[in-house]
């Protein structure tokens, strides 16, 4: 770590990729402090195809993170596939917790991590994606003194996620090409006064840390709703904490309204093509009858009311989005 501790972690999704390669083509070799990065990827991709990517742009050494590593000033940590990446004190925590906003990595939880164990030190910057993740971890950063800081949302090729984040106030709004410049110089400076970790943000750090059912803690954290996770079916509850509408389920699933609205409309359509396979095969096998002789009044009816079902289910998927 440097004299002043500076820490910095990013978040990116949706065109993360070229806008990171940019980043860190700004950064000196001389950069003073870590550099952590969340960047939304398929549970299957391998984050080393970012850090060589990464590596003959930068000055600075990339490396997928490693549980248990100490980390330490002038190297990019990137999240690997399918894991968080948290911070805790001065080493790394790769968890395979519960999705938070749909994602693992995601980074919202990596940036509460970093504000609970860094406080005023840390740098939040959140660029090009689509949906919210990191407008969560923005406040908390915000609310323990750190500095905050967004991609021009016009100048992200997404700007979803820069424009949910600044919604929450940030400290700086800067175009890519002005974005190494700025982190260099912030990295240089000394960090505001400490302040006390509120105690809803540390009680979300460590629920994420600690990958285990915690109803108590989620009770303190809100109020039961009438709808459920859609990853694990549990009950749901609202964070009463939370400036924005977003809820947690007891085994540490989070959602913002936006990305819990996705969660179940992706549940919602993958039911329907389950639900159209079955009545085409119950079509198929009471068409099959008929053919053959073995159908009655009642089941002829049942194939043209079986028929009609699966037009108007076939009707909404053609749709897509549109009617889910």
């Amino acid at each position: 770590m440097t004299k002043l501790g500076r820490v910095v972690v990013v978040g990116t999704s949706a065109g993360g990729m070229e806008t990171l390669r940019d980043l860190v083509a700004q950064l000196p070799a001389t950069f003073s402090a870590p550099i952590f990065v969340v960047q939304h990827m398929a549970p299957n991709a391998d984050a080393a195809v970012l850090v060589a990517h990464l590596s003959k742009h930068s000055a600075l050494r990339c490396t997928v993170a490693k549980n248990g590593e100490r980390f330490a000033s002038g190297k990019v940590y990137i999240a690997p596939a399918d894991h968080h990446l948290l911070i805790k004190g001065t080493t790394l925590l790769v968890s395979k917790g519960a999705r938070e906003n749909r994602y693992r990595p995601a980074i919202d939880p990596m940036f509460r991590s970093a504000a609970v164990s860094h406080g005023s030190r840390v740098i939040s910057v959140v660029l090009t994606g689509n949906l919210d993740d990191g407008t969560e971890g923005t406040s908390a950063v915000k609310r323990c003194g750190g500095t905050t800081v967004i991609q021009e949302p016009g100048d992200a090729a997404y700007p979803a996620m820069p424009e949910s984040a600044r919604a929450v106030g940030v400290d700086h709004t800067v175009p890519l090409r002005e974005l190494g410049v700025l982190l260099d110089r912030l990295v240089r400076t000394r960090p505001g006064k400490k302040r006390r970790v509120p105690d809803d943000i540390r009680m979300e750090a460590t629920i994420a840390e600690r990958v285990l059912s915690d109803v108590a803690a989620v009770e303190a954290l809100g109020e039961q709703v009438p709808y459920n996770c859609p990853n694990c079916g549990g009950v749901l509850w609202e964070m009463d904490t939370s400036d924005t509408l977003r809820f947690r389920c007891h085994t540490g699933h989070s959602y913002t309204a936006p990305s819990l609205l996705a969660e179940q409309s992706g549940k919602i359509e993958e039911t329907l093509w389950v639900t159209l396979r079955m009545l085409e095969e119950r079509r198929n096998l009471l068409r099959s009858m008929r053919k053959k002789g073995q159908s009655t009044q009642s089941a002829t009816e049942r194939e043209q009311d079986t028929e009609t079902h699966i037009e108007r289910i076939r009707a909404i998927l053609l749709a897509g989005g549109r009617s889910i």
